[in-house]
């Protein structure tokens, strides 16, 4: 590789501006969790679509391997650099704009770099939902949510990243500009091209924009919060809210008594209006006829749960704000076990019927193999999404726990899954943490399949080398 050109080369195409190659990078090379620190060889920030397929060419030109980069909020590496220096990485954060609303058609067309944020309050203002919605949603971006294929709190209701996007546009391995975005709902014509970069961890290509799904906006939303002696009586509680409530049910997130806990030591300040229960439950209603009807759906709802001892106690938020506040417990979790200190994740997925055999499995084996551990366990429960988080037990050394105790306790926690049917990875992707995993637990004709995509589409192997195969 010749440096010297290559960089040459880029500053003559990004001009100074669009690309950064001396000061502080630390921003663009280090992950959200503080677990990968890498190296930069520069960072390139194309402001258009051309402009990022001419970094792409560049790069085939010189043979530079390529991080692309959204909001540099992932939880498994992915969007990191290595510590070679030699990898340029791509960020697409001047990648913004609001191309096309079409209310009619109820779609959105927007730049990869949009943050999520944006995009939620674009369709806002027209009177519709982009119901995409996770804790970093101030901060992420519509390329690393498609990427990574995000799923977040609404998925119950609405689906994954992939189910709310129409088409894409991407720049291939060689620099080509592959315009797919359609805003049709049904097109039968060939292989599905926008589900195979959706969720391909920007190993295949480049996504520099999307069209999105659109939603009515809800005429009433309702939060509440039930406090479920245990596991099995979550699970009841879901089933008997999705009978009674049918899709209006958009959120049913689970908590355990330490993840609440922790919000409690770091963020003193957020009232939990349950005290402390076994398992706390947050249950969202979107209503599409008024907020009388879904006042009267939650509270038979929960009157029944009480009556049956299902749940031991519940509350209502009475205002928006006060259902901000029940949601901002839940998302505050992360944020409490980052200032706890580094821990163990895992991102599952279950059948929700077999979510409580493996959290009494997991804990049992959990606690056997290393005394004292924390197991900070909320999620998504509505869709059998975990996070699975083991804290190293009080007075222990974070770092020195997971460099001692992360393989063994991942072999202990993902062969429990495999038993029980379910997936070591639900919505945060591979990226460098989980790359062996999936060499090791995804079926070998499945990686053959995988690993011949990637050489069709990435010959040079330059695009996010190292992550995901």
């Amino acid at each position: 590789m010749n440096t010297p050109a290559f960089l040459h080369a880029l500053r003559a195409t990004l001009g100074e501006n669009g690309l950064l190659e001396q000061g502080d990078l630390s921003a663009f090379e280090r992950d959200w969790r503080g677990r990968y620190a890498g190296r930069a060889l520069a960072v390139a920030r194309p402001a258009n679509t051309e402009e990022v397929a001419r970094v792409v060419q560049l790069c085939a030109e010189y043979g530079v391997g390529l991080v692309p980069q959204g909001g540099n909020t992932g939880l498994v590496g992915g969007s990191t650099p290595d510590e070679s220096g030699q990898q340029l990485l791509l960020s697409l954060n001047r990648l913004n704009r609001v191309r096309h609303l079409d209310v009619a058609n109820q779609t959105m067309t927007v730049d990869a770099g949009c943050v999520l944020q944006t995009v939620q309050e674009a369709a806002a203002a027209q009177g519709l939902l982009f119901p995409l919605s996770l804790a970093s949603e101030g901060s992420c971006t519509i390329g690393g949510n498609l990427a990574a294929n995000a799923g977040g709190t609404q998925v119950l209701r609405y689906g994954n990243a992939r189910e709310l996007c129409l088409g894409l546009e991407v720049v291939t391995a060689t620099g080509e500009i592959w315009d797919g975005l359609s805003g049709l709902r049904k097109d039968n014509t060939g292989y599905d091209l926008r589900d195979l970069f959706i969720g391909s961890e920007g190993t295949l290509g480049v996504i520099t924009a999307a069209t999105l799904k659109l939603f009515p906006q809800p005429l009433a939303q309702m939060t509440a919060l039930a406090a479920c002696g245990t596991l099995e009586d979550a699970v009841r509680l879901l089933s008997w809210a999705q009978q009674r409530a049918g899709a209006a049910l958009t959120g049913f997130e689970l908590m355990n008594a330490l993840s609440l806990r922790l919000v409690g030591q770091h963020f003193p300040q957020l009232p939990q209006p349950l005290g402390e229960t076994p398992w706390t439950v947050l249950l969202e209603l979107s209503d599409t006829e008024s907020e009388s009807h879904a006042r009267s759906v939650f509270e038979a709802l929960l009157e029944q749960a009480l009556a049956a001892g299902v749940i031991s106690d519940a509350v209502i938020a009475q205002s928006q704000s006060q259902a901000q506040g029940l949601w901002h417990l839940r998302e505050s979790i992360p944020l409490a076990q980052a200032q706890e200190g580094l821990n163990i994740k895992h991102d599952i997925a279950l059948p929700v019927s077999a979510v409580p055999a493996f959290v009494a499995s997991a804990d049992a084996a959990l606690q056997q193999a290393v005394p004292g551990v924390r197991l900070v366990n909320f999620g998504h429960l509505g869709d059998g999404n975990l996070h699975y988080n083991v804290q190293a037990p009080v007075g222990s050394s974070a770092p020195e726990f997971l460099a001692a105790q992360e393989g063994r306790i991942n072999r202990i926690v993902y062969d429990i899954v495999s038993n029980l049917g379910g997936s070591f990875s639900a919505e945060h992707g591979i990226g460098r943490i989980k790359r062996e995993e999936l060499a090791l637990r995804k079926h070998p004709v499945a990686l053959q399949m995988m690993r011949a995509i990637k050489k069709a589409l990435d010959p040079q192997g330059l695009m996010n080398h190292g992550r995901m195969l």
